[in-house]
């Protein structure tokens, strides 16, 4: 089927060239920031995030009075990305030059006695700089107090691992750092997403820390090669392993994983699995003693490619692997790679094309660091491409309603992918026709400009994390499809959702969130068209003058509708009407504030049609101002009885 999400980039070359000390733009704005104690820095995969940690530790230990940096990232294989490191060169005044000696992202057991004790000499002896593992980071913490990270740079990539649960022991760890040492800390992660559970940290905790955001769409639209970025799904019925081939295609750099074992998609043997689309492909000419690549000798053609198995249990075999992962240098040393948990985040393979899923993903920081696997900018390719292999419902299987419920819940991720690829805009109150948009801008007439900080700090920062929050929700994953009137979507359960997450916001102030989300999700996901000087864009199946935007017709638009019609033009009618009983069964209740939007819409459809709704009607919308109508009727009749 075709994408749900297709965003075309300048290829400005912003993001990639460097300044007079060879930073690159994202790392500039870091470097900006350098003097906070508690730094945040979220930018996309590929940005530059380790490079950017060395020009802000090095200044730190060189002009801040810090005397050592501890660096911890989630796996050894991303240990790599913060070995020695030539700075100088390109105009920097000093070099990143770790000791191997207290590079723990080694061999061995990350809780191993000798890597926790070189840890504890590290913090008493004369050394700067030590690389280890959060696993290493935790054990070592035990045996230490927190005063011992006195004068010290704690750096945790992939800092999305942590959280506010109190069974997080690595973020209780770092809140204990916070409380009983001057320890600075540098926090870094490719997704930031609160939304997938519980906060990354507390609200007080968070309050600390300097924000320094590079979004996805500078990124992107300042590399050199890379043009468009393709999100699609692939439906398959019976195993998944047989349907494979519809959609890898082998002459593409592909990074395919496979489904999690617990999971519907499963077959609950990952080995026979990896073996099966190997066997697909062709046959295995030899594994590399040295390297552990399979040579496979593809059916088609005959043409002999390298294929990486990262879901291989054994330690030894799995290591030679990474070690030849770590080294790759062009584009024909590697074709394939197989893996299940591993090849998500902290791993460079610039020349991977297409990031290849198979089945639903829950969580939106997953999902996020897979399609980074595939957004490198590389000289061999101007396209990448994301595709979410997914099992198709099927109204005689049991587990039909959890089919429909992954299937509506791997599209709004891409919803939200797509909110987060596109280009930004800021949105002000028009006031007047002569009140004329500058760059970038958006005027709308009626649109309420943020008054307070805390509003224009959640805009600022928290948009993408509501966002998720949003396209989350149960009841919004029942309403999206189109089956809800967008008025009820975008002025009632929008705001429901604002004000469970912000409890703090007053009335107003909700509604200013709820207008600039509402705004934003609409116009990031319409079509522009330009005529002339004059610029258009479709809202709700007809193009208007962006001109005369206005925010009663913004209210009136379905942010999130366009997906599910791409779909009900590539899934079969059998699969939509399957799609569409689940969601009945598991209809939203109505309630006042629903019912007050739809009744003047009944009455105009009363007047259009001369008849009222009918609740057997094959359009939703109709059979929800028909329930409207017996909601309403029921409720005059309590009132009635007293």
């Amino acid at each position: 089927m075709p994408d749900i999400v297709h965003v075309n980039y300048a290829q400005t070359g912003k993001s990639s060239s460097t300044n007079a000390m060879g930073m690159r733009e994202m790392q500039e704005k870091a470097y900006q920031a350098r003097d906070a104690q508690y730094l945040l820095l979220k930018a996309p995969p590929a940005s530059g995030k380790s490079r950017a940690l060395m020009f802000i530790a090095l200044d730190k230990l060189v002009h801040q009075g810090i005397k050592k940096v501890i660096v911890a990232v989630p796996e050894k294989s991303i240990g790599g990305s913060f070995g020695p490191t030539n700075l100088k060169d390109y105009g920097f005044y000093a070099n990143w030059e770790p000791n191997d000696a207290y590079n723990l992202c080694t061999p061995g057991m990350d809780g191993s006695k000798s890597k926790v004790q070189a840890f504890v000499n590290f913090l008493n002896n004369g050394e700067k700089i030590l690389i280890c593992t959060h696993a290493t980071l935790r054990f070592a913490f035990e045996e230490v107090e927190a005063t011992l990270f006195n004068d010290t740079l704690l750096a945790v990539d992939e800092f999305h691992h942590v959280s506010a649960d109190s069974d997080s022991r690595l973020g209780e760890l770092l809140r204990a750092i916070m409380t009983h040492s001057n320890a600075h800390v540098v926090a870094m992660t490719g997704s930031y997403f609160r939304g997938d559970s519980v906060p990354v940290l507390l609200p007080l905790d968070e309050a600390k820390f300097s924000k320094i955001t590079y979004n996805y769409y500078e990124q992107l639209n300042g590399y050199t090669f890379l043009k468009s970025l393709g999100i699609g799904y692939h439906f398959y019925q019976g195993r998944y392993t047989s349907a494979i081939l519809e959609i890898l295609d082998t002459d593409k750099k592909t990074i395919l994983h496979i489904p999690n074992v617990n999971s519907g998609e499963s077959t609950k043997d990952k080995h026979r699995e990896v073996d099966t689309i190997l066997d697909a492909i062709g046959d295995i000419v030899k594994v590399d003693e040295e390297t552990g690549i399979i040579l496979l000798k593809r059916q088609t053609d005959g043409r002999i490619l390298k294929v990486a198995d990262l879901v291989n249990d054994n330690p030894r075999d799995r290591e030679k692997v990474v070690a030849y992962l770590r080294n790759i240098r062009t584009v024909d040393d590697l074709d394939l790679i197989i893996a299940l948990g591993m090849a998500k985040e902290g791993f460079d393979w610039p020349f991977c094309e297409h990031a290849l899923t198979v089945g639903y993903r829950g969580s939106l920081t997953e999902i996020i660091q897979i399609i980074g696997r595939c957004t490198r900018d590389s000289n061999n390719k101007n396209h990448a491409q994301f595709t979410n292999l997914i099992a198709q419902p099927d109204a005689a299987d049991d587990q039909v309603k959890l089919s429909v419920n992954n299937m509506l819940k791997a599209i709004t991720a891409s919803l939200l992918m797509e909110q987060v690829l596109a280009p930004s805009f800021t949105f002000k109150t028009k006031i007047s026709d002569e009140d004329k948009a500058e760059a970038g801008e958006i005027k709308i007439r009626g649109f309420k400009t943020p008054t307070s900080k805390r509003v224009k700090d959640i805009i600022e920062s928290d948009l993408n994390d509501l966002k998720a929050t949003i396209l989350q929700d149960n009841t919004m994953l029942k309403a999206m499809p189109g089956n809800v009137d967008p008025e009820v979507i975008n002025k009632v359960l929008i705001p429901k959702i604002i004000k469970v997450k912000y409890p703090d916001l007053s009335e107003e102030e909700i509604e200013e969130v709820r207008q600039y989300v509402v705004v934003d999700s609409v116009i990031k996901n319409s079509v522009f068209r330009e005529d002339g000087d004059r610029r258009f864009i479709r809202m709700a199946s007809q193009f208007v003058n962006i001109d005369d935007l206005h925010i009663d017709l913004i209210d009136q638009v379905n942010p999130f509708q366009r997906a599910f019609e791409i779909l009900s033009k590539d899934v079969t009618t059998k699969v939509l009407k399957v799609i569409q009983e689940v969601i009945e069964a598991t209809r939203i209740s109505m309630d006042f504030e629903e019912a007050k939007i739809l009744w003047p819409k009944i009455n105009e459809f009363r007047r259009a049609f001369d008849r009222e709704p009918n609740l057997h009607s094959t359009d939703p919308l109709e059979r929800r101002m028909a329930e409207c109508l017996i909601y309403l009727k029921e409720e005059k009749r309590k009132r009635g009885n007293g």
